[in-house]
């Protein structure tokens, strides 16, 4: 059946039935529409947990002693 062929035989439809089939069409539309927008939100987060490596405590506690004594100067 074509698009041309359901919309012909939707028109000959009670409004009821019309209105109730508006309804359904827009209820799935939303349903597409959301799961498209959350997968799409899921994929920017990838990555976002990864961790750092750090060498050793010596070069946190120099790069902070050079942070404080810039910042205080």
């Amino acid at each position: 059946m074509t698009l041309q062929e359901l919309q012909k035989q939707v028109l000959q439809l009670p409004i009821s039935e019309r209105w109730e089939l508006v309804q359904t069409l827009l209820e799935s539309i939303q349903q597409e529409t959301q799961l498209v927008s959350k997968k799409g939100n899921l994929s920017r987060l990838r990555g976002i947990a990864k961790s750092v490596n750090i060498s050793n405590d010596e070069n946190i506690n120099g790069d902070y002693a050079t942070y404080l004594t810039e910042k205080y100067q």
